[in-house]
């Protein structure tokens, strides 16, 4: 029997390069994964990128990633870079704040 994409889990680890950071890209991408039901967390980096993981069903993590090249209204992402990974089984979608971030 086949899966369909429907139905298999996948694990994005998205960098996100750009005007990202101080423009509110962490509380929208958690905004938009918990609408879209994927579990993971998103970060600001001391480079100025954004970093997120993104768990779910294949279609669902594909949309996420692509919202992550338009990002909110004062956000301009320049670059993203993804690397797909075994999930994890996270549980909800958290912002992690790392000091000096």
């Amino acid at each position: 029997m086949e899966m369909s994409s429907e139905s298999i889990i996948v694990r994005a680890h998205v960098f996100v390069s750009g005007q990202v950071q101080g423009v509110g890209y962490r509380y929208y991408t958690q905004k938009q994964a918990t609408h879209r039901g994927i579990q993971g967390w998103v970060r600001n980096l001391a480079d100025g990128r954004v970093e997120a993981v993104f768990e779910g069903n294949r279609n669902t993590v594909d949309g996420m990633i692509q919202w992550c090249y338009h990002g909110p209204k004062s956000a301009h992402p320049r670059d993203v870079i993804v690397h797909f990974e075994e999930p994890e089984g996270l549980q909800g979608f958290e912002i992690q704040y790392k000091k000096g971030c």
